[in-house]
């Protein structure tokens, strides 16, 4: 029995219980391993995995027997109003997945529509592999349009199993988004996470397979050769790298990039996010392409836009791209810089670190940056800062016994009183500090005790933070815990904490300090529209990180930043401090009208933006010079754009809500569905007891307490979306969930109470599962539809799929197949045949229909017989439309293949290795590239062929009598 004929959908015998085909997966050698769930009574709800090579064999007297459709019994259905047929073929409805490339669900998730994020997803379906960098602007949504992405797949039937692998201050952030918005439920799998996994399984046990849903911090992935075991044993159907650019490749070849090489073979779908992709190093942004496509960077060294633009691999847009759309969302921010006098203490200080010139320790650069410029750096830092900075240094120079650094030492050690000297009511930056916030007149007049009213305050250094801390609760008479740390060697679930309590209304926590640990990814806006840097980033791409945490998408209030400078009589800390502020200048001017202040500089890597801005420094540029180089490099940026991001695909769509699709329904809505459902349910089980249901049609809302069946299905899903008590309450206003997730953050209960009704919920997923069995194993209902049809005319529905050779579905098609006085009469599609007779809206359950069972089951080899014929004329259409484009892909990658060949030639011949050794590295290098692009021919194949063998069910009759 060719493997293909199993497809989802299906329904099969086996070990004499019958199962229903939910998910088909190739196996390594060739056969297929069967996802179901049980319908007859012994295995009802119960979820089981088969192998077909084990299951379908005669050593094993097993045999998987896929029910024939022509051995259909038709039965009378005697609910009021065909109410079991309705949920039944509603529910098959629910679980046959589309097999185009439109938008299905994503668009109706818990979130303002806005097409721009859904134009990513478009994207991704359009390709043959669904992977993509999706590099939007900080505050854009990325995660959401990561959401809508993953949903679509899921829809498809090709997301059961999903691994989201972020920063780990961003878990618990991340899991909540997919949640509320997507009821996607990801299972946390932090330090505590993993712990609790792995005391409930034996110890040589992988916990990837544990949880279908997972999300995991990159850098507990990276830890060691144990997790290392387990991801290359372990495969998702779709894999999520948030802040990708972490794992790019840099100078070496890091953990976390090894880490994401080896992510990106183990799953068919990738999905990068960052909103800084491209680190001005071709080598480092080409590693993230060939992450996504292993066939489409020749050279790493030398390619253009124009060797990946049509794989659609790289979607980017700015504010200004999309501000047309979204005009009541990005709220414009309020900048400030504020000044303060230096104390005479410090201008001591300063003095003093101007004149140093060190005789040794500057020979050799650190980072590319001399280390009086650290010192400089620090200073402006805290005089704190630079105290430990020169502690560390002296403690180094201990380890010398060369007397030419003595007089280094000497000059460290009069910096290092002088610094000491500076006590806190001479520090006049922090007392500047105080003033803003406290200051009712020109300052923020802020108040402890409003909730709503959070500060972020943002430093490079810790030494730095530690002093904020210990000094701003003491000063603005804190309790412990109304005043917060965040840094980056706290643990990960220290890290989740403190950016949940930040944003939960009941929650103390007043103040947040900040190290720049915290300026990626994390949501701190949604109690906070203040920010202040005590410290000036020496990087463009931190000012837009940081800025980001608190000016994003949903904003209610206009962002509110501050930067705190000290004033010098000093000339060359004048002449610094005026660099620094033409950086927060073009912050500013780059929001307004480019986008991306990255621009400015032209190096798109933090440390590279910091070493320009220290050698202006170094070099006494002055302000009006530094700031026309900027210019001139921002003059760049749309032939950057050009080069690196804009992809012929993005043009294409101009309206994606205009790219929407829909499956026929019998039901008004997704609400009408579950409490219709729900309530039958109610009403016929007698075991599997549903209690306190309810249903509000004008509020859109259901509540129910689950029946057991139920909560084994949440069993290995999230435990933080198990309401309380297994009490559910779900709603289909989208206004319900915002309030819902907004009193969330105002209770202990930090998980909305209500979660959102649709689709996509694993609520549905189980009543589909129910009532698609509410029949017998290869029963199918008739419905008396009286004078909607002819005398004599009966009208068959049919669901019919053609997979690949993957067993993922291609083609799928409901028909009708109508038939007057037993001689076939033609083909409808289901919306004609729910059109014309109006189950729709419910029939009237008046007739007997027992007259007409044995002429329905002697039709039944016609019935087929035409379904074959039109699922036949169905996949040559198919055919036909792909395999131009399946010719292209295979002449595309021959050309591909000869051009990376190529490169590996000119590299080997400039080598300058021996001759054995490179004869050997051409050898297995040249074995790898044709390994990697016959994997990638051999997907392509297997991915887009079809079987000529369509699976049939026969689903209803539809009699007049």
């Amino acid at each position: 029995m060719p493997h293909s004929i199993i497809a989802p959908g299906t329904r099969i015998e086996l070990r004499d219980e019958e199962w229903l085909v939910r998910r088909v997966d190739m196996t390594t050698s060739g056969g297929q391993q069967l996802t179901c769930i049980g319908l007859s009574e012994l295995v009802k709800d119960k979820e089981a995995l088969f192998l077909t090579e084990l299951d379908n064999n005669s050593k094993f007297r097993t045999r998987i027997n896929v029910l024939k459709p022509e051995d259909t019994e038709f039965v009378q259905d005697q609910s009021n109003g065909f109410i079991d047929s309705r949920l039944y073929l509603e529910a098959l409805l629910r679980e046959s997945p589309p097999t185009d490339n439109k938008l299905y669900v994503g668009h109706r998730a818990a979130m303002d529509v806005v097409p721009y994020q859904m134009q990513p997803t478009l994207q991704a379906l359009n390709q043959p592999r669904q992977r993509i960098l999706i590099a939007d602007a900080v505050g854009l949504g990325k995660t959401l349009e990561a959401g809508i992405l993953v949903s679509e797949l899921m829809r498809r039937g090709k997301g059961k199993r999903i691994l989201v692998v972020a920063v780990k201050s961003m878990l618990t952030q991340f899991q909540k988004e997919f949640w509320n918005r997507f009821t996607i439920p990801l299972t946390r799998l932090d330090s505590i996470g993993i712990q609790r996994v792995r005391n409930q399984i034996p110890s040589n046990h992988n916990p990837f397979f544990y949880f279908d849903k997972a999300i995991v911090s990159v850098d507990t992935l990276k830890q060691g050769i144990e997790y290392r075991n387990y991801l290359e044993n372990a495969y998702w159907d779709i894999i999520v790298i948030d802040e990708a650019h972490n794992v790019a490749e840099r100078s070496g070849s890091s953990q976390r990039a090894r880490l994401a090489r080896l992510l990106s073979v183990r799953s068919d779908t990738l999905i990068m996010l960052s909103a800084t992709p491209h680190d001005g190093r071709a080598k480092s942004f080409a590693s993230l392409l060939n992450m996504l496509d292993a066939t489409a960077i020749a050279n790493p060294e030398n390619y253009s836009k124009d060797d990946y633009a049509d794989k659609g691999l790289v979607i980017r847009r700015f504010k200004k791209d999309i501000i047309d759309q979204v005009k009541t969302e990005f709220k414009e921010r309020k900048t400030q810089q504020i000044k303060t006098q230096a104390s005479a203490l410090e201008q001591a200080a300063f003095d003093y670190l101007t004149e140093i010139q060190f005789a040794k320790i500057d020979q050799v650069r650190s980072a590319g940056i001399l280390f009086k410029t650290t010192l400089i750096k620090a200073l402006f830092s805290s005089p704190v800062a630079c105290r430990e900075t020169i502690q560390n240094r002296l403690k180094n120079l201990e380890q010398k016994q060369d007397n030419a650094y003595q007089n280094d030492r000497d000059q460290l050690i009069t910096l290092n009183d002088l610094l000491a000297k500076i006590e806190v009511a001479n520090f006049s930056k922090y007392q500047c500090l105080i003033a803003t916030i406290t200051d009712h007149k020109e300052g923020l007049n802020w108040k402890p005790n409003e909730t709503k009213d959070r500060i972020v305050i943002f430093t490079e250094r810790i030494e730095t933070l530690r002093f904020l801390k210990e000094n701003l609760q003491q000063d603005l008479k804190l309790k412990d815990n109304q005043i917060e740390v965040l840094y980056g060697s706290l643990s990960d679930t220290e890290q989740q904490r403190i950016v949940e309590d930040f944003g939960q209304e009941n929650k103390p926590v007043r103040l947040l300090i900040c190290s720049d640990v915290a300026s990626e990814g994390i949501n701190l806006h949604f109690l906070s529209h203040r920010m202040i840097h005590f410290d000036i980033p020496w990087s463009l791409m931190i000012f837009q990180q940081r800025n980001g945490r608190i000016d994003r998408y949903g904003q209610e209030y206009s962002p509110h930043i501050l930067y705190l400078m000290t004033d010098c009589a000093n000339d060359v800390i004048k002449g610094d401090n005026r660099i620094l502020e033409v950086l927060i200048e073009k912050d500013d001017q780059a929001i307004k009208n480019i986008g991306d202040p990255s621009v400015f500089m032209g190096v798109y890597d933090s440390e590279a933006e910091e070493q320009i801005t220290a050698q202006a420094i170094e070099n006494g540029i002055a302000a009006a010079a530094f700031d026309q180089q900027l210019e001139s490099k921002a003059q760049a940026f749309d032939l950057f754009a050009e080069d690196w991001f804009a992809t012929e695909s993005q043009a294409v769509i101009n309206d994606p809500l205009n790219e929407t699709g829909s499956i026929p329904c019998l039901f008004l809505s997704d609400f009408d569905y579950l409490s219709k459902g729900i309530q039958r349910l109610a009403e016929k089980e007698t075991r599997d007891r549903i209690t306190q249901f309810s249903a509000n049609p004008i509020q859109q809302r259901v509540e129910f307490t689950a029946p057991k069946s139920l909560e084994l299905r949440f069993k290995h899903l999230s435990k933080e979306i198990w309401p309380s008590n297994g009490h559910f309450i779900l709603s289909a206003e989208k206004s319900a969930i915002e309030t819902a997730i907004n009193e969330s953050r105002q209770s202990e209960q930090s998980w909305p109470v209500v979660h959102y009704l649709w689709e996509q919920h694993p609520v549905f997923q189980w009543l589909n599962n129910k009532v698609a069995g509410g029949f017998k194993r290869q029963q199918a209902p008739v419905i008396v539809a009286g004078a909607k049809l002819a005398k004599g005319e009966v009208i068959y529905i049919t669901y019919s799929l053609i997979a690949n050779q993957k067993g993922q579905p291609l083609i799928q098609r409901w028909l009708g197949i109508g038939f007057i006085n037993g001689q076939f009469n033609g083909i409808d599609a289901l919306e004609e045949v729910l059109k014309r007779i109006g189950l729709s809206q419910g029939l009237p359950n008046s007739g007997e229909a027992s007259s007409v069972f044995n002429q329905l089951a002697a039709q039944l080899p016609e019935v087929v017989k035409q379904t074959k014929q039109q699922m036949t004329l169905y996949r040559k259409a198919f055919e036909q439309e792909n395999r131009p484009k399946l010719d292209a892909q295979l002449e595309k990658l021959k050309i591909l293949e000869n051009k990376h060949v190529e490169q590996l030639d000119l590299s080997v011949q400039t080598s300058e290795q021996l001759a054995a050794i490179k004869d050997k590295r051409y050898q297995e290098e040249k074995a790898a590239i044709r390994s990697r692009f016959e994997e990638y021919r051999q997907w392509i194949q297997e991915t887009m062929n079809t079987e000529d063998h369509p699976y049939i069910q026969i689903v209803a009759a539809i009699v007049q009598a």
